[in-house]
């Protein structure tokens, strides 16, 4: 018999470019949009991050898998990358807390990957070109023909795929110790540590499908509402941005992380726009225009918000403004909105302060929004 060590595989970008190397994971073809992770570690989170729907991951650090796989760092019900690339793979997992290999799990969930290809070219064709579709297949040996399969792939522009993450039926994250406040978090691809850091702080947190309408939210009468992070282009997303319009109408607390920092953009008038390659790793700079800090965030995204920094932008609901700063290459990676009273009454990230494999510069985001349902808790929400 054959060695699953042994099996070719082959990699398809859509301009043409194509790698060889080896199975890993589970066997069959796959495709994806491509994209690269830049994080040395925490790879179980990223392949149960919901946000990387539909994307096939590079890794660009060389050896991945040397902590094999738990079933306690996962950040959601299963793998939701749809395929994955890496150098050199770990022979062995070599950490107490592994319960199988990183091969095995990926096997066992029918994810794709392909092992020993120069990941390093791989990620930097992708820089200079881009992100954009691929497959990887072991079961086809033409490139060609692997070619014109993945140039049938639809593209992550104008892809709404929030229904194919969120949560089928709402459910309870009660708040740990006394309970303080009550929020509604959307779910557009929620990663399991973020109602877990809300919980920490006294929140009882409804976690609800997007599907939610706003008589719901409502009903619920929460002191304040969360969007998560999810995949997906966020202008194809008007269904969940009306519904933040008219949260922000009623002039409730607003949290949003990622995905909804993205669709608080839209729900203020901003434009979004797709970026070349993405932000996606544990080490991006990023300035709390705040106060001047500097905080080090986890990232995963492909789409950003067209704001102008420094200014104030007139919205129906109040004026906002870009309060976080990318380091790198000055993405907006914040907003905030100022009510009538020129206090914070909305504010999102486009990264992610839950951050469960670090780093955790940016947990006092949660203690923010903490302030800000109490702030608000005397005045009441809907």
């Amino acid at each position: 018999m054959t060695s699953p060590a042994s099996i070719p595989a082959l990699l398809v970008l859509e301009d043409g470019r194509s790698f060889r190397g080896e199975s890993y994971g589970a066997e069959g073809e796959t495709f994806g949009e491509a994209v690269f992770a830049t994080a040395m570690t925490g790879y179980q989170e990223t392949l149960s991050d919901p946000s990387y729907y539909r994307q096939v991951v590079i890794m660009t650090a060389p050896h991945v898998g040397n902590t094999g796989w738990n079933d306690e760092d996962t950040e959601s019900s299963r793998i939701w990358v749809s395929g994955f690339v890496v150098r050199d793979p770990a022979r062995v997992p070599s950490s107490w807390r592994a319960h199988r290999s990183l091969d095995d799990e990926l096997a066992a969930q029918g994810i794709v990957g392909i092992k020993g290809i120069d990941t390093r070219a791989l990620t930097r064709h992708l820089r200079d070109k881009g992100s954009m579709r691929v497959g990887i297949s072991t079961t086809e040996t033409d490139a060609a023909a692997l070619l014109a399969r993945v140039l049938e792939q639809p593209p992550m522009s104008g892809a709404n795929l929030v229904d194919a993450v969120t949560t089928p039926e709402a459910y309870v994250v009660p708040a740990v110790g006394e309970k303080k406040f009550t929020v509604a978090a959307i779910d557009l691809g929620i990663k399991a540590m973020t109602p877990e850091r809300m919980a920490q702080r006294g929140i009882e947190v409804h976690v609800l499908p997007a599907s939610t309408t706003i008589e719901q939210l409502r009903a619920l009468n929460p002191d304040g509402v969360f969007f998560s992070n999810g995949p997906g282009d966020p202008a194809a997303a008007d269904r969940v941005i009306d519904v933040l319009r008219d949260v922000l109408a009623d002039k409730t607390p607003y949290f949003g992380i990622c995905f909804g920092n993205q669709l608080f953009g839209r729900a203020l008038g901003l434009d979004t726009y797709k970026l070349p390659f993405g932000h996606r790793g544990v080490n991006q700079p990023v300035m709390d225009l705040r106060t001047g800090k500097v905080e080090i965030t986890a990232q995963n995204h492909g789409f950003a918000v067209q704001a102008p920094i420094g200014e104030d932008i007139d919205t129906p609901y109040g004026t906002a403004r870009v309060s976080h700063v990318g380091l790198n290459d000055q993405v907006v990676e914040g907003l905030e909105l100022r009510g009538d009273g020129g206090d914070v009454v909305a504010f999102s990230v486009q990264y992610h302060p839950e951050a469960a494999a670090g780093p955790h510069d940016a947990a006092y985001l949660f203690d923010r929004f903490v302030d800000l349902l109490a702030a608000n808790s005397s005045e009441g929400s809907f």
